[in-house]
């Protein structure tokens, strides 16, 4: 991969338009159940060491966590040297002396799997200046060379868009100019008045004279829906007699900032039928408010009408890419490779829209949590922190991402486990559990395993056989949620993306044996004192099909073991504590 521009798009499978086509690419496995196992930032940060590692290894085994599906042992950042050894990655000396090899071959011996971290960038996030950008090959052979089994790929330093620690600058790849005008086989047409906008993205400045922002929203942070398409694009539908060859120009004006770039896409048409005539950047304007005509670019009309698109896809084109590289590497260093691709670009670009392709599962948003090391400590706020660093921020966004999940596209992450950090209740942390297993998220737990013993209170959350099997079923459903307290705004409860956590929410999940579970949440951290009830007919008609074909039930409450018949089909709850949830296992009888 190039150091000095995105890559050329030659393959349309990387194109924005193949994103829905369900197709994966070759070397990403179908067919796997969310990841279980132990990540060390959260608990070490940059920290960890070989010594704890191998700890944490043995704690997983010794408290039958393995046995339970906790498989994969990954580290996180701060394990390397700062700069990379005759082009290659290579151990930090002092906390990993023995080596990753070793380390790996100690983990293996466990019965478990060995994970590690890198970034599609050039520096890792903590800042080492080892990333994988433009070395996907070698160190894809470095991995396999050490047995690595799992790989989490962050996004920082990333060269061609404005990530995290990135050069802010770096917006003019991932959005087009400003656009004034289209002058089409020697017509001129206003973007304003004559174009069409759609999308998200898009808009008209308010003297009507030009269009801005087309690119693709940053869903890094809270408050941006995760469902529909998250970008934009100005189009002009153009009448031709006959199949014919013309002239286009754009007038423009170029900045380096969120809303205006310098990287122009132009197709004519969409889906399989769309061909692309311009993809690169546009020569920079004088500022932002002096507007040229670019160069003539020659495109094809056919017969009839055309629907011209001036747009910018390349921050998901540009991403897919780069994770891309490494599945390539991970191909060719060992064809039919088990790598499983944690892909953590923090919900930046939409992944959940094309991520499916290349990974096993995506991060939705920021970390859960800033406050690492120290056993991670995130402190006030952990629950209900209105940014991204708080169970409830993930857990709002990837309850309505249940579309995107599934066998054959792998998982929405709303990252590590707090469970047994400092800020969190017990009862917080059985509800953070709950929510994850039916989600089907990864289930990487991220507390120092030191703390806890069999039979104690956190090792009967992270250790609760049944939560698990929901989480693991076979069928890798995730629930859906198809009633909450709260306004939906003329939305479906599985669709609207709701950030007040004043709410109760239930969600459903099908089952591979035929039974449902059903979770009652309350999201607040205020106490419910009203019934909820939901009806297996409401279930159904959520998922559109018929789930059941009984009239009896036996119900088993998953946290209290307590179990039930029921001949209504209705399952009500009355009144939740602060924070609490009841998990109902419901199986035809």
């Amino acid at each position: 991969m190039s150091l000095s521009s995105p890559s050329k798009i030659s393959d349309p499978e990387f194109r924005f338009d193949s994103f829905g086509n369900g197709k994966i690419f070759s070397g990403k496995k179908a067919g796997r159940l969310p990841a279980m196992g132990w990540n060390s930032w959260n608990a070490f940060g940059s920290g960890n060491t070989e010594a704890l590692t191998r700890a944490m290894a043995d704690c997983i085994v010794a408290l039958g966590l393995d046995k339970l599906g906790y498989k994969y042992v990954v580290l996180d950042d701060g394990c390397y040297k700062s700069e990379r050894v005759d082009g290659k990655l290579s151990k930090e000396p002092v906390k990993f002396p023995g080596g990753f090899k070793a380390l790996s071959d100690y983990v293996h011996s466990k019965g478990l799997k060995f994970g590690m971290y890198n970034d599609i960038g050039t520096n890792l996030c903590a800042g080492a200046a080892v990333g994988t950008c433009g070395h996907e090959d070698v160190d894809a052979a470095s991995y396999i060379d050490w047995g690595v089994d799992f790989l989490k790929i962050d996004n920082c330093y990333y060269l061609w868009d404005n990530a995290t620690f990135s050069n802010p600058e770096n917006a003019r790849f991932v959005f087009a100019p400003k656009i004034k005008s289209l002058i089409v086989d020697g017509k001129k047409l206003s973007a304003a008045m004559d174009g069409k906008l759609t999308g998200v993205s898009v808009q008209v400045d308010d003297s009507k004279e030009y269009v801005y922002g087309i690119g693709t929203l940053d869903g890094t942070n809270t408050g941006i829906s995760p469902v529909g398409v998250r970008s934009g694009e100005l189009v002009f539908e153009v009448e031709a007699e006959s199949e014919k060859s013309v002239d286009l120009q754009v007038e423009y004006a170029s900045g380096r900032e969120v809303g205006i770039g310098e990287w122009l896409q132009v197709a004519v048409g969409d889906g399989d039928a769309a061909e692309y005539f311009y993809d690169d950047l546009l020569p920079a304007t004088k500022d932002k408010e002096t507007f040229v005509l670019s160069a003539a670019i020659g495109i094809r009309l056919r017969a009839g009408k055309n629907k011209i698109r001036i747009m910018n896809h390349r921050r998901q084109e540009n991403t897919l890419d780069s994770y891309a590289a490494m599945l390539v590497g991970l191909n060719k260093a060992k064809p039919g490779h088990e790598v499983v691709l944690s892909m953590c670009e923090w919900g930046k670009t939409h992944p959940q829209n094309w991520a499916y392709k290349v990974g096993d599962s995506w991060r939705i948003l920021n970390d859960i949590t800033f406050r690492v090391g120290s056993d991670g400590n995130p402190g006030f706020g952990a629950w209900k922190d209105p940014g991204t660093p708080s169970v409830t921020s993930q857990y709002n966004k990837a309850v309505v991402m249940d579309e995107f999940a599934g066998l054959d596209k792998g998982w929405n992450d709303p990252d590590m486990l707090m469970i047994g950090m400092d800020g969190l209740s017990l009862v917080q942390n059985k509800t953070h559990f709950t929510m994850w297993c039916m989600m089907n998220s990864p289930l990487m737990l991220g507390l120092d395993l030191r703390r806890v013993s069999v039979g104690d209170e956190l090792y009967k959350i992270i250790a609760n056989r049944d939560l698990i099997a929901l989480n693991q079923d076979a069928l890798g459903v995730q629930s859906k949620r198809i009633y909450t307290t709260a306004d939906c705004r003329g939305e479906s409860p599985d669709k609207a993306y709701i950030e007040n956590i004043e709410r109760v929410d239930v969600l459903a999940k099908p089952l591979s044996d035929g039974s449902i579970a059903v979770s009652f949440i309350n999201v607040s951290e205020k106490d419910w004192t009203k019934s909820v009830s939901v009806s297996i007919e409401q279930i159904e008609k959520a998922f559109g099909k018929k789930l059941v074909s009984a009239n009896k039930f036996t119900v088993k409450d998953l946290w209290s073991g307590e179990t039930w018949e029921n001949d209504s089909g209705v399952f009500e709850v009355t009144g939740l504590a602060a924070c609490d949830c009841v998990v109902l296992r419901v199986s035809p009888k």
